[in-house]
């Protein structure tokens, strides 16, 4: 049961409705997540705001769901691994390549490198080792993809925090418990 209770369409302000009104019009539908920030219109934006910045970066969509998904897993977020789950497949993950993506991995070298770093990013609490940033660039990034990636990440763990905090209720299939 969560503990912060999403608010209905007709219990927000109306900037904040049109802000929920353009994020059904986008997905089809109305997360609880959104519905829960929505108790704080600077928690709504700030998503909102870092979804738009990462969506303009270098990392392509895929890359981007890999990462919401290592660090979903990585920070035992059910709700956001559901979530990313079905919207990776809407960027054109396979099934299998979900499930690698949530183990830091990838069939891909440099769509690996990526989720490698997410995953260490998360693992050490940002005190990344010098030598796994060199593998990163070894795979053919540069120090701002190593930003970007960061960026991705910090994104992420808010929207993991967001949904342990609030006990945010499932409204997407439940994804699959990996082997520990």
């Amino acid at each position: 049961m969560a503990y912060i209770k999403p608010l209905e369409r007709n219990q927000v302000d109306a900037a904040t409705g049109a802000t929920l009104d353009a994020v059904k019009a986008k997905l089809g539908m109305l997360p609880n997540m959104f519905r829960t920030l929505a108790h704080a219109p600077i928690a709504l934006n700030a998503y909102m705001q870092l979804s738009g910045v990462s969506a303009a970066g270098k990392l392509d969509p895929r890359q981007r769901e890999q990462i919401a998904l290592a660090v979903g897993e990585a920070n035992d977020c059910d709700y956001c691994v559901a979530a990313h789950s079905v919207i990776g497949k809407g960027a054109g993950l396979s099934p299998k390549q979900i499930e690698l993506a949530r183990l830091a991995q990838a069939e891909d070298p440099r769509d690996a490198a990526v989720v490698r770093l997410a995953r260490a990013i998360v693992r050490e609490r940002g005190q990344v080792a010098i030598d796994e940033l060199d593998a990163f660039k070894a795979a053919g990034f540069d120090d701002a993809d190593i930003l970007e990636v960061l960026v991705n990440v910090v994104f992420n763990i808010f929207t993991n925090y967001t949904n342990h905090v609030a006990g945010t209720e499932l409204d997407f299939p439940a994804a699959i418990k990996l082997a520990a």
